[in-house]
């Protein structure tokens, strides 16, 4: 025991007197820090003489936020005797204190690690709320119309039953998605060039899509609608440019939070398009003392073209939010790509880039094959323990000399992580977008649905009698919706976003930084099967009104809420992380926007699926009677999208490495990713 004690005592005074010395060079000159480091250096001859480090282990303290985000530790160098040598940094709160001090040929090093991730200290806020405001005004004009989108069909023609109501309301919802299957990859691979950038993409479709609901609102027939709907699609191409500068303007620590600003922006605009468009369909008669006869702006007769056309109002609010949005972005926002250049249009020739398009498609194949082969068999001769899938071109000059950027080709992109992912992305947009449309549906259903008569001209056709009115009911077969007008179609759209706001910042990032996010995702995709199983049966709660008044009550509300509570929930989780999921899935950083173009795609596809075919499926069952059952067809889908999850992997965003890309390789193996396995 004395020994031990004598021992104890030496080792205390020792690394004491090194504690004394280490803060006392900071006051010595370099001659006399040269000095002592002799000394030191003669008196222990085996021993590293600035080496503080405790018993620990090397790593030392990673915090939870470090480990979920791949982060390493890296060390910091001063030079070596050229300036007094100052304590360590002073950390952030919460990280933890440096590991230990060592020396490498005479220089001291800290290793300390990263501070955690927050709100606070997450780098680029301005650009991130620009971002955010873009994705904003995207999703506002998209709830605007679903508020009204059926009552303004049912204006072009009041004498179409409701059935063919549903067809056209699935068909104009999908239109703008139908058009973004074609052009989604385009634009990302646009946003991917280096002349034109995210930036230049991101503002096009904010202005076009302004465009488009311009004439929308302006329409008088359906065929003008899905027109213009189809530009809108066409030419928005936000979707991906958003979500890949969040990628390129943020540390991976931050991804994920900095990713759930983007579902954030959904449901605020969940609540306000909604509200501020069913308040602003029909102006004349929603606010008489303005623009009604008499009115401040009306005049004797009221204001011409808000008679004209109804819903003209609530559009132009989406179109000034969008080219408001597209102002800020031209004017603040910074471009992400590397290598961005200027433009030079006096060079563009169109003859020519065909012909060099064309070129490269019908030489691709033999090329790519040629050059890998050469690529591989020169990894082979370097004795490379490990083989480097290789680009079309092989590595040449002095390495010195700066490298060209290099983008992995495009038939190299689809790897099984990148398959999986986008296969259960487009399961989750299908059933996402079939309730979107069911839901307005659903909604807007007379309470005692009277097969071939519209709600909108009940006199067009001859009522049935009363026993054929009233058709049998069960537990399985009835057909009666809310019957809700467009305000109220709005507030019950806005209770979507109030309880998608509150989760996304109560609940979210709590279950994410404690379960993970494989697990948050895996978990969240159950329950979206029970809020469609579940969805139908509002109609037969008890309400405060007869039919064929609107529903209304307190279990009625009640069970609109409970519906999508779990719905919106299950949404919180999903959204966010299918959008990582896809982000961390690029196999190469050169090809992150076209990833997310083509996720943009496979979206856009089942968005448009989702809605023809939710409102086909609709249309049929409730003309038989059998409400319930397009949202147990949709309840189906969406059990299968909770199975195939589990194939799903968080990749790390750099899977295939090009030549000279050895050192990021072995820097990816140490830690990479934007997220934890679990």
């Amino acid at each position: 025991m004395s020994h031990q004690r004598a021992s104890s005592r030496h080792l205390r005074n020792r690394h004491g007197s090194q504690n004394s010395r280490i803060d006392n060079i900071g006051q010595q000159t370099p001659k006399e820090r040269q000095e002592k480091y002799d000394e030191g250096a003669n008196l222990y001859p085996d021993e590293d003489y600035f080496d503080l480090s405790d018993t620990s282990e090397k790593g030392g303290d990673w915090s939870p936020a470090a480990l979920e985000n791949g982060a390493a530790h890296k060390p910091v160098q001063l030079p070596p005797y050229q300036a007094p040598l100052s304590p360590p940094p002073i950390l952030p709160s919460g990280a933890s204190t440096p590991n230990h001090y060592m020396t490498s040929q005479g220089n001291p090093v800290v290793t300390y690690p990263p501070p955690p991730p927050t709100w606070s200290n997450m780098p680029n806020k301005v650009q991130l709320a620009i971002l955010a405001g873009s994705r904003f005004v995207d999703f506002f004009q998209m709830a605007a119309l679903q508020t009204y989108m059926v009552h303004q069909l049912k204006s072009f023609d009041p004498t179409l039953p409701d059935v063919t109501i549903s067809h056209q309301a699935g068909v104009l919802q999908g239109a703008f998605t139908a058009a973004q299957i074609v052009t989604s990859i385009l634009w990302g691979r646009t946003a991917d060039q280096p002349t034109v950038g995210r930036k230049m993409v991101l503002n096009i479709g904010l202005v076009g899509t302004g465009i488009g609901c311009i004439g929308v609102g302006f329409s008088r027939t359906y065929g003008q609608a899905v027109f213009w709907r189809l530009m809108s699609g066409a030419i928005n191409g936000t979707v991906g440019s958003a979500r890949t500068m969040v990628a390129e303007c943020t540390p991976k620590p931050w991804h994920p939070r900095a990713f759930l600003l983007l579902p954030a922006a959904f449901n605020v605009a969940n609540v306000l398009g909604p509200i501020l468009s069913g308040m602003l369909v029909n102006p004349v008669y929603g606010f008489p003392t303005w623009f009604g006869p008499g009115g401040t702006f009306g005049g004797a007769d009221g204001v011409g073209w808000m008679r004209a056309y109804p819903y003209a109002l609530a559009n132009l609010i989406s179109a000034t939010l969008l080219v408001g949005e597209a102002i800020i972005v031209h004017f603040f926002l910074e471009e992400t790509l590397k290598g961005k250049r200027p433009m030079e249009i006096s060079r563009f020739d169109p003859v020519r880039l065909v012909r060099t398009a064309y070129t490269h498609v019908a030489n691709a194949k033999s090329r790519g094959y040629r050059l890998i082969q050469d690529t591989q068999r020169q990894g082979l001769l370097s004795n490379q323990e490990q083989s480097i899938e290789m680009d079309g071109l092989a590595v040449t000059g002095d390495k010195n000399e700066p490298r060209p950027v290099q983008i992995l080709p495009f038939r190299r992109i689809w790897t099984p992580n990148v398959l999986w992912t986008l296969l259960s992305i487009a399961i989750f947009d299908f059933h996402m977008g079939a309730f979107a449309n069911l839901w307005i549906l659903f909604l807007a259903t007379p309470r005692e649905f009277i097969p071939g008569v519209s709600d909108a001209a009940p006199d067009a056709l001859p009522l049935p009698t009363k026993d054929e009115q009233l058709a049998v009911r069960s537990a399985f077969k009835f057909a009666s919706g809310l019957a809700f007008p467009p305000p109220t179609i709005g507030f019950a759209m806005a209770i979507i976003g109030f309880i998608g706001v509150a989760l996304q910042f109560l609940l979210y990032p709590w279950a994410n930084g404690r379960f993970g996010l494989m697990r948050c995702f895996r978990g969240s995709l159950f329950l979206f099967p029970a809020a469609y199983y579940l969805a139908p049966y509002i109609a037969l709660l008890p309400s405060a009104s007869p039919p064929p008044s609107p529903a209304s009550g307190h279990a009625v509300w009640l069970g609109i809420s409970f519906v999508l509570l779990l719905q919106v929930s299950a949404r919180t989780f999903a959204l966010p992380a299918s959008i990582i999921l896809l982000n961390n899935s690029s196999p190469h950083p050169s090809v992150l926007a076209t990833i997310h173009g083509i996720g943009q795609a496979c979206s856009a596809t089942f968005r448009t699926l989702g809605p023809v075919l939710g409102g086909y499926w609709y249309g049929v069952w409730t003309e038989r009677g059998i409400v319930g059952m397009a949202w147990w067809f949709t309840g189906s889908v969406a059990a299968l999208g909770s199975v195939a999850s589990f194939w799903v992997r968080n990749g790390s965003g750099h899977e295939i490495f090009l030549p000279g890309e050895e050192g990021e390789m072995k820097e990816g193996e140490t830690g990479g990713g934007s997220g934890d396995g679990r």
